[in-house]
């Protein structure tokens, strides 16, 4: 029985989840989250489904302890590749995932337009899902769809790159002036790491394309579920919740770089107490069947 002042997890391959932490936190201020950045076996763009898969329910598994009363699959190739089997593997957990938030938000950003042009980026292994072109289409049969992967952008990102670095810039110009050329009205950030980026993004593209940020739409999706549920933790609670990170977020990395703490205030613009650090051979011991671990 979960209870309104569990915590909602947020599980990314990377740093790129903090995006959707931050729209919660802002969001849902009242909430408890727990993060889980598997940073040790990034990128998962270009990996299989089975193995994506392993990971996130590794992951899970170790993290059933805090009881969560909702999953956040905070990662676009995650979600295009592993939601489903996820969602039967642990049938007692609420999971979501990214990808239909951002679709749903797509196809309302296009609004009236016979044919609207719809742009995505994302990791190779969620353009080879075609998990957008299902989400969309089953929306709107007769939307225009531009897809593109965009590799360069996690790595880029997880190095601490800036907007004014020149590297991004001609990145982001390369992956997207093909889409600027076939006057795309609605572009799709499709992976979480992307909307730190998402001034230069706006920018390139000119203010006529609406830019879709997924971390925003997961938030509301969230909330959304949790509301329909009874399990929001409501404002009358508001006392016991202080607004420092280390009373509202706990994060666990299997890579503890110290790059994560300067570049986790990045992406969430507060400093943060250092992560948790979970050795990828700790996750590939846990069993494939959930446990009942004492929260860590």
């Amino acid at each position: 029985m979960h209870a309104s002042g569990s915590p909602i997890l947020v599980i990314d391959s990377g740093l790129g989840g903090l995006t959707c932490v931050k729209a919660v936190h802002a969001l849902m201020p009242h909430e408890q989250l727990v993060y889980f950045g598997d940073t040790a076996r990034l990128p998962y763009g270009s990996k299989s489904a089975e193995t994506v898969t392993m990971f996130v329910k590794q992951i899970i598994t170790y993290l059933r302890g805090f009881n969560p009363k909702h999953v956040l699959i905070a990662c676009n190739t995650a979600t295009a590749l592993a939601l489903p089997a996820l969602q039967t593997h642990f049938q007692d957990l609420s999971i979501s995932g990214v990808v239909e938030p951002g679709a749903r938000a797509a196809i309302e950003a296009a609004g009236a337009k016979e044919v609207p042009v719809i742009g995505v980026i994302a990791t190779e292994a969620t353009i080879r899902s075609k998990a957008y072109d299902r989400a969309i289409i089953r929306r709107r049969q007769r939307a225009k769809l531009l897809l593109r992967p965009a590799p360069l952008l996690v790595p880029i990102i997880e190095e601490g790159r800036q907007m004014d670095d020149l590297l991004v810039q001609l990145a982001i110009e390369q992956y997207l002036q093909p889409m600027i050329d076939r006057k795309m009205d609605v572009l799709v950030l499709g992976c979480t790491h992307y909307p730190i980026l998402k001034p230069l993004i706006q920018e390139i593209v000119g203010m006529k394309v609406r830019v879709i940020d997924s971390a925003e739409q997961c938030a509301e999706d969230v909330a959304r579920r949790l509301g329909a549920a009874g399990l929001l933790w409501g404002d009358d609670q508001s006392q016991q919740v202080r607004t420092s990170p280390a009373s509202w977020l706990k994060t666990f990395v299997t890579d503890n770089s110290p790059r994560f703490a300067q570049l986790a205030s990045r992406f969430l613009g507060v400093r943060i107490d250092a992560p948790r650090w979970v050795p990828p051979d700790e996750l590939h011991a846990m069993t494939s069947e959930p446990s009942v671990r004492k929260a860590v």
